[in-house]
């Protein structure tokens, strides 16, 4: 009676394979739920796939993956003086640094510190500024970056927009400003191109060393090494204008209620907003809203080859969704395919074949 991910273990790691041979230097992303995944599992196959470096969302998920990972752990979170301390070896631990106030507290806590210095980009996120970088870079020299003693400049990390043109545009400008501070390094971190566009970016630009960061682009781009399935828990045969659930609600028509496996808990109906902003993702926000209002909100269960409607919210741990007359009504105890976002849903069990 659980929310179960399948994985396709050898069709996984054959992805994760040829996804690192045509990109050496690649940094592996693992944060939050890790991909749906675990970041523990994540940082394994990390060590297998040969990464030297390994990026995590915070200094709290250090502890999670530093056992299990041989490698240099890079913390993407920028450092602040109020945080947590990372939870693995200082010697391989690289810290994020994307103001200069925290640059100096950074020193001040450990003069040898390993840092990457966040440059602002597009995103308007984290970062620093021309005028900033090269005050970084005096700063680093008064205190000796690269000697022994003083602290290591492993590079500057650059995070463009998701989508949209103009990124490796925006890459080369960034990488001008770089060289034009006079910090030490060559090396830009790069996170949200994709593989073309590294590719392009290295041919293009051969004096940068480029490392990019992979998230769920990495983890998850063998879509088909992944199925995730519910089982049905209960049936129930429902004659029109019968009451059903939590809220008195009544059954327009004829059709079953099927009780099916996974609910709040596990992020089933959590939807973040989109980002889409085109005409015809207005119009199916419309549709979709008048469909709200009507009470029919699509599911992810998928029941005799269609998503299905939930029947009402989904519950803490199970949800009930309506099955018309005419479709093909499974058995309990049989399993359903789910269309879900991974990194919002936690799955009872992973099952790697």
């Amino acid at each position: 009676m659980s929310l179960t991910l399948y994985v396709d273990g050898a069709r996984l790691r054959g992805h994760l394979t040829a996804v690192s041979d045509r990109l050496p230097d690649l940094v592996p992303v693992v944060r939050g739920n890790g991909s749906g995944l675990g970041n523990s599992r994540l940082a394994l196959e990390a060590q297998r796939i040969g990464a030297d470096v390994l990026a995590v969302g915070t200094a709290d998920e250090c502890g999670q993956v530093g056992g299990l990972f041989d490698g240099d752990v890079l913390v993407l979170t920028p450092y602040r003086p109020f945080g947590p301390k990372a939870d693995v070896a200082r010697e391989r631990l690289i810290h994020t640094v994307s103001r200069l106030e925290d640059l100096d507290s950074l020193l001040e806590a450990d003069p040898t510190a390993r840092i990457v210095l966040a440059r602002m980009t597009s995103t308007r996120l984290h970062g620093l500024s021309a005028r900033e970088l090269r005050a970084a870079a005096h700063r680093l020299a008064e205190v000796g970056v690269g000697t022994p003693g003083g602290p290591t400049l492993e590079g500057v990390l650059l995070s463009f927009p998701l989508a949209g043109p103009g990124r490796l545009t925006e890459l080369h400008r960034l990488g001008q400003d770089v060289h034009a501070s006079g910090l030490p390094t060559r090396t830009l971190w790069v996170a949200n191109l994709g593989e073309p566009e590294v590719l392009a970016a290295r041919g293009a630009w051969p004096d940068l060393h480029l490392r990019p960061l992979l998230g769920d682009e990495l983890w998850l781009g063998g879509a088909d090494a992944f199925s995730v399935r519910a089982h049905v828990l209960d049936l129930h045969r429902l004659e029109r204008g019968s009451t059903f659930g939590e809220f008195g609600r009544t059954v327009p028509r004829r059709g079953n209620l099927i009780v099916v496996s996974g609910g709040m808990a596990h992020g089933i109906g959590l939807e973040p907003p989109t980002a889409d902003l085109s005409l015809k993702s207005r119009a199916t926000s419309l549709a979709r809203g008048s469909l709200d209002a009507a009470g029919l909100v699509r599911s992810p269960y998928v029941v005799d080859g269609k998503q299905r409607y939930f029947a009402e919210p989904p519950h803490l741990q199970a949800s009930l969704v309506y099955l018309p007359e005419d479709a093909r009504v499974p058995e309990i105890g049989a399993e359903v395919e789910l269309r879900v976002r991974f990194a919002t849903t936690t799955f009872d069990r992973t099952i790697v074949s």
